[in-house]
């Protein structure tokens, strides 16, 4: 077992570098759309809110929906993460969301399967979601853990929205022996648009062992086809970029961050509508 210790240390070095101290990588926001604004996404209501905020689904268009994301950190195959969900509009309830994704390596490796509900409720839309949250550590064991998570949005005035997502709100261990805790976190942003192919975006995110950070995006779209968006984060500091292609049925999107020290990441997602014929 000893053997394994070096390369454990490293991860955790990783993990410390790129703001996620707190034993846990899967819980980064997901999505090339997301990405390119800086993660400055707690009022979006795209397909991807099932990762990153459950409270906007509430409000998504009422169509199923399928998703997929490839995250590509540092040029790393032990950092990348792939996920993939699939929206499910109700009757009654709103619409549904399922997410599914995995993080890591051989060594290190951690796996999310999650669902959760959302519903409009007047000006507000509410969500809640359940995951279950494991962590693969090789000489070390496995573990797994209930994960709960809740959220909203509301549109404060014509095109001025709020967003709020608290994430572990139960503060669950690693594992049932361990102090060492996933990440809790509270985030709270709102979102300009004055117009359909403009948005600016503000949003503050806290977790309990770490700074609070500020990020901040902007994204202009030409003909609601094609997106161009960027954003920066403090502590530490990220620029981000990304471009967005939208015809009939599908959402191409990519993103490119670049970490003040350790280098670039690239970011894919696709969202295909599987209502329209």
């Amino acid at each position: 077992m000893e053997k394994w210790i070096p390369t454990v240390l490293f991860f955790s070095f990783l993990i410390v570098l790129t703001g996620r101290s707190q034993n846990s990588m899967d819980h980064f926001p997901k999505g090339a759309l997301s990405m390119g604004l800086g993660n400055a996404s707690v009022t979006l209501n795209d397909p991807w809110a099932i990762f990153n905020n459950i409270g906007a689904l509430g409000t998504a268009n009422q169509e199923l929906r399928a998703i997929a994301g490839y995250d590509h950190r540092l040029g790393l195959s032990e950092l990348t993460t792939l996920s993939t969900g699939l929206i499910i509009p109700t009757n009654n309830l709103g619409n549904l969301g399922i997410g599914i994704s995995s993080y890591g390596g051989k060594l290190f490796n951690q796996q999310q399967v999650g669902i959760g509900i959302a519903n409009q409720l007047g000006l507000a839309s509410l969500g809640v979601k359940i995951s279950y949250f494991q962590t693969n550590i090789e000489g070390f064991g496995r573990s797994a853990q209930p994960v709960f998570e809740f959220g909203g949005t509301a549109e404060l005035l014509p095109g001025l929205f709020f967003g709020a997502h608290a994430y572990n709100i139960t503060r669950a261990a690693i594992s049932k022996s361990s102090k060492d805790y996933l990440p809790t976190t509270v985030k709270a942003g709102i979102s300009y648009r004055p117009s359909e192919d403009l948005m600016l975006n503000f949003e503050s995110e806290k977790e309990l062992l770490t700074p609070a950070r500020f990020k901040a995006g902007l994204a202009y779209g030409f003909e609601q086809k094609l997106w161009a968006r960027t954003g920066i984060n403090t502590n530490p500091n990220h620029l981000f970029f990304g471009i967005g292609f939208r015809p009939r049925r599908f959402q191409v999107d990519y993103a490119m961050s670049r970490h003040f020290l350790l280098g670039f990441t690239h970011h894919f997602s696709l969202n295909y509508n599987l209502s329209e014929p």
